[in-house]
């Protein structure tokens, strides 16, 4: 399974109890939803999960994974990220985009100007704001992702039109 054909669904985050039930953090649109994408690989691909969700903690799920059988084996786990096949998850509509297909792509304005690339895309809550690297720099630029600000996205030519704010590039 290549990267581009895998997306990141979720992360686990420890040991929940003693039975061998880990954390999970989901980053579907519909959080329930990841125990249906399953199963669900490690990040390196080595390791393959069937998800059963147990209960609803404060910031996501608790859940048995298979082959998972203890505190230490769940806690061990602690950090992995979850990937699903990409062929796994709902296909989306016109104007909605995994964060995996976004990040790499280029932004230009509407005049054709360079602004830089998709470095990754943040969520605090709101909405999702695109973190776009500067050309030759290491500075990055918090651009809201909205249609106001970023009115075209072509997946096919890699790249996006943005009209950001006065004064964000």
């Amino acid at each position: 399974m290549s990267d581009e054909n895998r997306i990141c669904v979720g992360a686990l985050g420890g040991a929940f109890g003693v039975q061998g039930e880990v954390r999970l953090k989901s980053f579907t649109a519909t959080p329930e939803d990841i125990a249906d994408y399953s199963p669900l690989t490690s990040e390196d691909g080595q390791r393959s999960f069937e998800i059963t969700l147990t209960g609803q903690l404060k910031n996501g799920f608790s859940a048995r994974l298979t082959g998972v059988n203890s505190k230490e084996a769940a806690d061990a786990l602690r950090g992995t990220r979850l990937y699903a096949e990409r062929d796994q998850l709902p296909h989306l509509p016109d104007d909605e985009y995994y964060h995996a297909d976004l990040i790499g792509l280029e932004v230009y304005d509407t005049g054709g100007a360079h602004l830089g690339q998709v470095k990754t895309v943040l969520n605090h809550g709101a909405s999702d704001i695109l973190e776009v690297q500067a050309p030759g720099t290491s500075a990055t630029v918090l651009l809201p992702f909205t249609l106001l600000a970023v009115p075209t996205v072509d997946l096919a030519a890699g790249r996006i039109i943005a009209d950001p704010p006065d004064g964000l590039f």
